[in-house]
């Protein structure tokens, strides 16, 4: 569990990191506000997930995939939007969008083969 944990820990940085990108405190040039949030909530999810992974509780897998399926649920809609040309066209964003799903696709093929820690008392 301990290298999920990582995984995590990378996933929640890097959406912390877009979102203050695309609020401008990283990049110039990079604005777009709807994207600030939506990177901002789904950092949220992400260290719910985490904290969840490290309290590792019977449901702490099941909050750490509902967390996974959000976070890709919500940067598919954001690849989307970028694809059909709404929001920054960079391309960082192309990238950043790619690596992120490459991730959470990842977490969550880890997660389904992962079994639920024995209860802790």
């Amino acid at each position: 569990m301990k290298a999920l944990t990582i995984l995590f820990l990378i996933e929640t940085c890097l959406y912390a990191t877009a979102s203050l990108t695309h609020a401008g405190f990283i990049l110039e040039g990079h604005e777009h506000h709807q994207a600030m949030i939506a990177e901002a909530v789904i950092a949220a999810a992400l260290l719910l997930g985490l904290i969840s992974l490290m309290l590792n509780r019977r449901w702490s897998r099941t909050t750490a995939l509902c967390a996974q399926a959000f976070a890709l649920l919500g940067t598919l809609v954001g690849a989307f939007t970028v694809a059909i040309g709404v929001g920054p066209q960079t391309t960082l964003d192309y990238i950043t969008h790619l690596v992120m799903i490459l991730l959470l696709v990842l977490g969550l093929f880890w997660l389904a083969r992962t079994r639920n820690p024995p209860p802790r008392e």
